[in-house]
């Protein structure tokens, strides 16, 4: 069947979150095919055919019923079935099909109504197909006769328009017409006496027409009975009824009752009640007692489905004739219905970053009751996070009022209370559950501000020194945080790579040996991020202290054990105990007590003669000298530090005892020691080295060289200068210093067959003048000055003499 489409009413959309003022507005003609098309939403509301399925557009109706369908990929609205006026509307002057087109994305709803017009499907139909009047002889022309109509489920021009008999006859007309508040009668005329004796019955059909095109109809067979003389119908004492009841009076209650009389004397005036034949079923639920026409309910009645019925009472006397009159049956609303709330979108779960105003939930509320018993009110319970705003008409939106966070609340279940204003109030409540859904807006946060961890240092590789802990209060891949190692700066190359942090686990390791002496405390920047996107991280700085072992022997400074040969300390025979001899002098590189030295005398050629200080490693005299001393004395100096298992090193050392530093009478036997071998070898390696390339390059070179030497010998004076010689005298009183280098000049005797020499004086006059005398001088002992000393002040004195050769068995620092 053709589909006529209409636009009635187009506006202008109004901006989220509300509908349009006006609804678009489109008709059809009822029992179209299913998927017949009605109109182009997309197109009169100003959308185009995709912004339908990227805004998942929809249809939503009251009742829930999709009597149409939504085409999206072309935006037009189709007959989702056949559509029947009759039956969605009934006998209503109008049959309109409200609905919504809701979109989302953002929301927003049309409204759209579609007509459903009337097409003639429908022919007249009469209560009974045939209809008996029983009409008295004496019944004069112009009488009346009521006829029950025939109903026509059409409305408009397709509704009932005329009556006709047929065949026609002489003696009846039919004749159509409008009553009180629109009711319409038949009755059929009489246009002629009747006479019985001429004819006591006849029959003819009466016929109605619709206005349709093609025009429909329908029949009724009338038989007429003529009767002998009962000239007087019953007569109701009103055209029209009109009662009251409650929709919840229960079954048997009085609606009201129908009272009509007869002038008639006898059984003709004997008069009996009853409906008319039904067309609605909505009769089934009166009965009329047919002796007191009385009229009762027989079963509850519903306001919400019919809001009154309408009934036919016919009262026939005895004679046969009748009257009908009308019962109008109003339903009184009673507040038996709750409110109903349709939900027509929920968006669940929201991001907590969601921005208030943003629209939850879109829902509508209804109410079958009329009246105040219809009147709705919504509520929401819990308002700090969420509020009802009105729509349109009856649409309410559930919106945000203030920000989310999901570490605080991470479901929200909100309860909406429809209200109506009936006595008493009847309430629904509808509950959301709103989830909120994570957005990584933390970033990891340590358990402490720093971490400090100690590993002891020669560590084993990869040991796991400590742990860095973070969390995150974000869920999923938002709160899965990792670790690294990142610089302080960004342009700065990454940490000390001796140092590894665990990014699963937090941790952290070194991954060398360490060592205390070059490092003892490492700095480095860990990071914590989450795995969201962007991520989000978290620094914290983590300092390893390197724990001192004790791997590290002390080191002896002083005296310094790499000379070959071992210096000497020269202590003169008259120093008392308690003199400085020397004073050892050793570091630790480890730290703490593991630094902490002391000194102990481990070997000594007197062990009683020298003391050494715990603490200071001074080496003293613990007494004395004595003349049976040794002159040299070798001292083995232990230094030990404090660690465990405690480390140490050896200081070795020698002394001199000198009763006069120009005592040249030193027996040789008392200096002969190991190291005088040394000094002699080496001597003689490098005489023979000398002499041999002298000798290959010219012998007469060498002959004339010696001459030379020996010459310069025996020129009285020469500058000795071997090396610098260490005194171990004190500079005064009896705590002394430590020693002081002197450069001596010698002076070889003429005459001298043994090639003696003896000390003048020293170079260096950083002393004051002293006499250095030890007494008792004999023919072979000399006193002498440390002061300057010329070689005038020395030639007339028998000088001491001290050979060559035990000269350089002396071991001069």
């Amino acid at each position: 069947m053709a589909i006529a489409r209409q636009v009635l009413c187009l506006s202008a959309f109004l901006s989220l979150p509300h509908a349009r003022s006006e609804p678009l507005r489109y008709s059809v003609a009822e029992e179209g095919e299913s998927g017949s098309v009605v109109g182009n939403v997309a197109e009169d509301a100003g959308l185009a055919p995709a912004q339908l399925s990227a805004r998942r557009a929809r249809l939503a109706s009251e009742d829930g019923r999709q009597h149409f369908r939504l085409e999206r990929g072309t935006g037009r609205l189709v007959l989702a079935e056949r559509l029947d006026r009759e039956e969605l509307c009934g006998q209503a002057a109008t049959c309109t099909l409200p609905f919504e087109l809701v979109l989302a994305n953002p929301l927003q709803f049309l409204r759209v109504e579609v007509a459903v017009e009337d097409i003639n499907d429908h022919a007249p139909v009469f209560p009974e197909d045939q209809v008996t009047f029983k009409i008295p002889e004496t019944s004069n022309p112009g009488s009346r006769f009521p006829l029950e109509g025939a109903r026509d489920l059409d409305i408009g021009s397709n509704s009932i328009q005329a009556y006709s008999i047929s065949p026609e006859n002489e003696y009846f007309s039919v004749t159509f017409g409008t009553r009180i508040k629109g009711k319409k009668y038949v009755e059929l005329v009489l246009e002629k006496l009747l006479d019985r004796e001429e004819q006591s019955e006849m029959g003819f059909t009466v016929t109605a027409m619709d206005g349709g095109s093609p025009p429909r109809s329908g029949a009724t067979q009338i038989h007429i009975v003529v009767l002998d003389a009962n000239d007087n119908a019953p007569v109701f004492t009103q055209e029209l009824y009109v009662a009251q009841i409650l929709e919840n009076a229960p079954e048997g209650s009085v609606v009201l009752s129908v009272v009509a009389t007869d002038q008639d004397a006898g059984s003709n005036g004997d008069i009996s009640y009853q409906f008319s034949q039904a067309v609605s079923q909505s009769d089934l639920a009166f009965v009329i007692d047919p002796v007191s026409g009385e009229i009762k309910l027989t079963k509850p009645v519903d306001f919400e489905k019919a809001e009154n019925h309408e009934l036919s009472v016919r009262a026939t006397d005895g004679g046969g004739l009748s009257a009908i009159c009308k019962v109008l049956v109003e339903v009184v609303d009673v507040n038996d219905n709750a409110p109903e709330l349709v939900v027509s979108s929920f968006s669940s779960p929201l991001p907590e970053n969601t921005l208030p105003g943003t629209v939850v939930a879109l829902f509508n509320v209804k109410d079958a009751d009329s009246g105040a018993n219809g009147k709705i009110s919504c509520a929401l319970e819990d308002q700090l996070s969420f509020s009802l705003r009105p729509a349109y008409k009856n649409y309410y939106e559930l919106v945000t009022v203030s920000t989310l966070d999901r570490e605080e609340t991470a479901q929200y279940i909100l309860s909406v209370v429809a209200a109506d204003a009936g006595s008493p109030s009847l309430t629904t409540t509808q509950t959301f559950t709103v989830d909120i859904s994570d957005v990584n807006d933390n970033a990891p946060v340590f358990n402490q501000t720093s971490y400090t961890m100690y590993v002891r240092e020669n560590n084993v590789p990869t040991v796991l020194v400590g742990a860095v802990s973070a969390a995150d209060a974000d869920v999923g891949s938002n709160a899965k945080v990792t670790y690294s190692l990142v610089p302080a700066h960004p342009t700065e190359q990454p940490s000390c790579s001796c140092i590894s942090v665990n990014s699963e686990n937090g941790d952290v390791f070194v991954l060398r040996p360490l060592d205390y002496e070059q490092v003892e405390q490492i700095e480095v920047l860990v990071r914590a991020s989450d795995a969201g996107s962007p991520a989000l991280s978290a620094n914290v700085t983590v300092h390893l202290v390197v724990v001192d072992e004790n791997d590290n022997a002390p080191l002896v400074l002083y005296p310094s054990q790499d000379s070959n040969p071992p210096s000497s300390e020269l202590v003169p025979m008259s120093a008392e105990a308690g003199y400085l001899v020397t004073k050892v002098v050793a570091v630790d590189a480890d730290s703490g007590q593991n630094s902490w030295l002391s000194y102990h005398l481990l070997r000594a050629t007197d062990p009683g003669l020298f003391v050494v200080g715990a603490q200071s490693g001074e080496v003293r005299l613990r007494r004395p000298v004595t003349e049976r001393d040794p002159v040299k004395q070798k001292l083995v100096v232990l230094v030990r530090d404090n660690g465990q298992p405690a480390l140490s090193a050896t200081a070795s050392l020698s002394a001199l005892l000198l009763s006069d530093f120009s005592d040249v009478r030193l027996p040789h036997s008392s200096l002969a020691t190991e190291d005088e071998g040394d000094s002699l070898t080496m001597y003689l390696i490098i005489s023979l080295v000398f002499v041999s390339l002298l000798f290959f390059t010219s012998m007469a070179t060498f002959v004339t060289l010696k001459v030379c030497k020996r010459n310069e010998l025996k020129g009285g004076h020469v500058l000795y200068s071997a090396g610098t010689l260490q005194s171990g005298l004190a500079d005064g009183g009896a705590a002394g210093t430590l020693p002081h280098p002197y450069c001596y000049e010698i002076s070889l005797t003429t005459g001298s067959g043994n090639s003696e020499f003896k000390f003048l004086k020293p170079v260096l006059p950083s002393l004051p003048p002293q006499h250095c005398t030890t007494g008792g001088a004999t023919d072979d002992e000399q006193d002498f000055t440390c002061g300057p000393v010329t070689l005038e002040e020395v030639a007339p004195a028998q000088p001491g003499m001290l050979s060559a050769e035990r000269f350089n068995s002396l071991s001069f620092k």
